[in-house]
């Protein structure tokens, strides 16, 4: 008997495209109501790990249980628990909200009634009632991938795989769309996002950090930021970029990583780091606001965690 507190087990994982390897020997598990990240950027096997789930590419190598059906061996009989939606989910554009809804319905065997109940209570969760009649093609980006998460929980699926759905997406769209996320998991769905927007993982229960393939770290974001070695110091100035070169190869900086007007480095020690960095700035007559201690990332986790592993 499969153990039902998990929603999605996941072991030794491996799928080639010769000459890539896309995923390689990936594991972790998903506990049944948790909002799981797969999160990394583009070529991480973020988009392959989610066909496999879905049961619409078999493996190389290893397993996947989800939802207690095993999808190697019965990629079929997993399709009744989930809904996956892809990058490019089909809606049909010439077609209203409605009817794209009663399309979705329709695959899935959903009575008229409980077509219109769901649809209903879904169309006014994200802000959509009054937009029921109008074309799909006429939708803005974020309204689009709003009908998309609709037609995709119209029959009430266990778990939900979402593919980048917030991909080019604007601000305000994707807080409305995790917003209905949060409701959904407090209702019992699970939900296993990817994304390649590593702020995001820091609204997700658990993450797995991916690059080329591989799990760099699984946990809650939390303690994930509290596995990064040494401190974050972040040099603020209007030059940032001109002071990246500057200070790239200081004393005690592993690593540097540019985000706005703003250095982040990568020290052994904050305290001894901070006036020393500050003297040597002003020793060139290089310009910056401010050189402080502060709370590390997931980006800085992962962008450290990368260059760790690239070859000096």
């Amino acid at each position: 008997m499969p153990d039902e507190s998990w929603a999605v087990v996941v072991e030794g994982l491996v799928k080639d495209f010769p000459p890539v390897r896309a995923v390689d020997h990936l594991s972790f598990r998903v506990s049944a109501g948790e909002i799981f990240g797969l999160v990394g950027p583009d070529g991480a096997g973020k988009t392959t790990t989610m066909r496999v789930l879905a049961g619409v590419m078999a493996p190389d190598e290893g397993s996947a249980v989800v939802c207690g059906c095993d999808v190697v061996r019965d990629p079929e009989a997993v399709k009744q628990h989930i809904s996956y939606m892809p990058q490019r989910f089909g809606l049909y554009e010439d077609l209203t909200v409605s009817e794209n809804i009663r399309f979705y319905a329709d695959l899935f065997g959903i009575s008229r009634r409980q077509r219109e109940q769901a649809a209903a209570r879904l169309l006014a969760a994200c802000g959509m009632s009054e937009f029921s009649g109008r074309l799909a093609g006429k939708l803005s980006g974020g309204m689009k991938q709003k009908l998309g998460l609709v037609c995709a929980l119209i029959h009430t699926p266990r778990l939900l795989l979402l593919d980048e759905p917030t991909n080019g997406v604007d601000p305000l769209s994707r807080r409305e769309f995790w917003a209905m996320l949060y409701e959904l998991a407090a209702q019992g769905v699970t939900i296993v996002n990817s994304t390649a927007y590593l702020d995001e993982a820091e609204r997700c229960h658990r993450v797995a950090l991916m690059h080329r393939g591989r799990l760099l770290f699984c946990d809650q974001p939390q303690r994930l930021k509290q596995r990064l070695p040494g401190a974050v110091i972040a040099v603020v100035s209007p030059i940032a970029a001109r002071l990246r070169e500057e200070l790239a190869h200081a004393d005690g900086v592993h690593s540097v990583l540019l985000i706005g007007d703003a250095l982040h480095l990568f020290v052994d020690d904050a305290a001894r780091r901070i006036p020393q960095i500050s003297r040597a700035l002003d020793a060139k007559g290089l310009f910056y606001d401010e050189v402080v201690r502060i709370t590390p990332t997931i980006e800085d986790l992962f962008v450290n965690a990368v260059t760790a592993q690239e070859p000096h």
